[in-house]
């Protein structure tokens, strides 16, 4: 975990039903293989409410969406008020790259759970519907590669089950090299 700086959770939100924002909660309860209890993304196999319809079977590589507080921080210079949970994510985070982990990073959180982090999450038009506009502002394109960055949290894999609250601290155990760069999920 050496030159990889802690993180901490600062929400944690979960929905029974598809809406595109999450409420918050004082805690979640994160369950091996599944995802969130009591979140409708949870599951062995897509629950994404659009892939399921043509590809229901294959396995459920975004049980868990984290997304940096960070990021509303920026959107805010942009005059996009967006607080914990409203973009959909589960477990809201401050203080780690979580766009800049490879692909199978660890993330211990709190005393017991770890997810294995699978990929970026892959923003859809919905987020317009949220707010006008602000689909443009969760994309970066790299000037030097000319590809885009997806700004909207990683995908991750329950690996270990537990309960997570805010102030909960997380401790990130890279792969092995070599490191594989996140891609969407």
């Amino acid at each position: 975990m050496e030159g990889v700086m802690p993180g901490q959770v600062t929400a944690v939100s979960r929905d029974e039903g598809y809406s595109f924002s999450k409420p918050n909660r004082d805690s979640i309860r994160l369950l091996t293989g599944l995802g969130v209890e009591g979140d409708v993304h949870a599951g062995e196999t897509i629950r994404h409410q659009f892939r399921m319809t043509y590809e229901p079977n294959l396995p459920n590589l975004r049980q868990v969406h984290l997304m940096h507080e960070e990021l509303f921080d920026e959107l805010a210079l942009k005059d996009f008020m967006v607080s914990a949970g409203q973009l959909g994510e589960n477990i809201t985070t401050r203080g780690m790259d979580l766009l800049g982990l490879p692909t199978g990073a660890l993330l211990h959180l709190g005393e017991q759970a770890v997810l294995e982090v699978t990929g970026l999450r892959n923003p859809c038009s919905k987020i317009n519907d949220f707010r006008t506009g602000l689909l443009g502002e969760v994309f970066a394109m790299d000037p030097l590669s000319g590809e885009f960055t997806f700004k909207c949290g990683v995908m991750a894999v329950v690996r270990r089950g537990g309960t997570v609250r805010p102030g909960d601290s997380i401790q990130v155990e890279l792969p092995p090299p070599p490191h594989r760069p996140l891609e969407r999920v």
